[in-house]
């Protein structure tokens, strides 16, 4: 995915799959299609890192913030992802 929404969501009492449907449903009203991956970072797979979230693939990279998450539409000819570190 070259191209994404970095979305926070700092809210404790939600977790982690909610918190990455809460950022795809507003993906889907502010661009009109629906995400297919998301990116977390690795200490939220402490939570238990889900491997799909209504449809999206989840996916732990440190390139993104704790708290933040990157969805977006991967694009299947590339196959590319952030690196891991």
């Amino acid at each position: 995915m070259n191209v994404g929404m970095l979305w926070f969501d700092g809210d404790k009492k939600r977790d982690l799959s909610a918190r990455i449907e809460r950022a795809a449903d507003f993906y889907r009203r502010k661009y009109g299609g629906a995400p297919n991956v998301c990116f977390v970072h690795p200490q939220a797979a402490a939570e238990g890192l889900p491997g799909n979230v209504g449809g999206l693939q989840v996916r732990a990279s440190r390139a993104v913030l704790l708290d933040h998450f990157w969805i977006g539409v991967e694009e299947a000819s590339r196959g590319k992802t952030p690196p891991e570190r």
